[in-house]
C-alpha cells in the first residue's frame, strides 16, 4: 500500500472506487462505535454532535481520508466525548477508545469468514472477492494504526488509563505534542508502519486460509 493505490484511479478505476468504499465503511463503523461506547457509558456529547450515526459524512476527516486513499493508512474525524460524564472516570475513556479498534477486529473476522466462503466459488479477480479483501485490509490498518499510543489516536486513551499518576509528565507531554510526534513518525517512519501493517495482514490471511 502506497501511492500504488492512487495509480489504480488511472489504471483500474473500478478497483480504486471499491477501495474508497471499503475506506468509507471502515471509518464510519469505527467512529460510530466510539460514539456508541460513550453513549452507553452515560455521555451524550457525541449523540448531541450528530456522531451517533452510520452516515459517513459525519465521520470522514478530509486529511485522514486522503491519507487512507493515497498512502494506505489514516484516520476518521475524532468523536467528541466528555470523560467527566462517563460512569467510570478512569477506564471509561479507554473503553471509548478501544471501541473503534474492536469494531475493526470484528469486521476483519466477519469479512474474513465471507472471503473464505466465496473464494472457492468465485475467481480471485471477482469484484466481490476484491471488495472483501479491501475491507479486510482497511480494517486491519485502522485497527493497528489507531492502537498507536499517541494522541489523538485511540491507543493513547488506553495508555493514559493505565499510566500511574507519578508519570503525569508523560501524559502532559503527549497531550501537548502528540500530534507532532505522530506526524514525525509518519514522515520518517512510514516504512516501519508499512512493515507492521504487512505483518498483521499476512497474519490475518494465514488465519483465514
Amino acid at each position: 500500500m502506497s501511492f500504488g493505490l492512487l495509480s489504480l484511479l488511472f489504471t483500474k478505476p473500478i478497483f480504486f472506487f471499491t477501495w474508497m468504499l471499503a475506506v468509507v465503511i471502515g471509518i464510519t463503523v469505527h467512529e460510530f462505535c466510539h460514539a456508541l461506547a460513550a453513549s452507553v457509558q452515560g455521555d451524550q456529547t457525541a449523540r448531541n454532535a450528530g456522531r451517533l450515526t452510520l452516515n459517513p459524512l459525519a465521520h470522514l476527516d478530509p486529511l485522514g481520508t486522503v491519507m487512507l486513499l493515497i498512502l494506505g493508512f489514516g484516520y476518521g474525524r475524532p468523536v467528541p466525548f466528555n470523560p467527566y460524564n462517563l460512569r467510570n472516570k478512569r477506564f471509561g475513556p479507554a473503553l471509548v477508545g478501544l471501541a473503534g479498534p474492536v469494531s475493526n477486529l470484528l469486521m476483519v473476522a466477519i469479512f474474513g469468514i465471507l472471503l473464505k466462503v466465496f473464494i472457492p466459488i468465485l475467481s480471485q479477480d471477482n469484484l466481490l472477492v476484491i471488495f472483501l479483501i479491501y475491507l479486510i485490509q482497511i480494517n486491519v490498518v485502522l485497527l493497528v494504526f489507531n492502537l498507536f499510543p499517541v494522541p489523538p489516536l485511540d491507543g493513547s486513551k488506553v495508555l493514559f488509563a493505565i499510566l500511574p499518576a507519578s508519570q503525569g509528565g508523560i501524559r502532559l507531554f503527549l497531550e501537548q505534542y502528540g500530534p507532532w510526534v505522530l506526524l514525525g513518525v509518519l514522515l520518517f517512519g512510514g516504512g516501519i508502519f508499512s512493515s507492521i501493517f504487512e505483518f498483521f495482514l499476512d497474519l490475518t490471511y494465514r488465519i483465514i486460509s
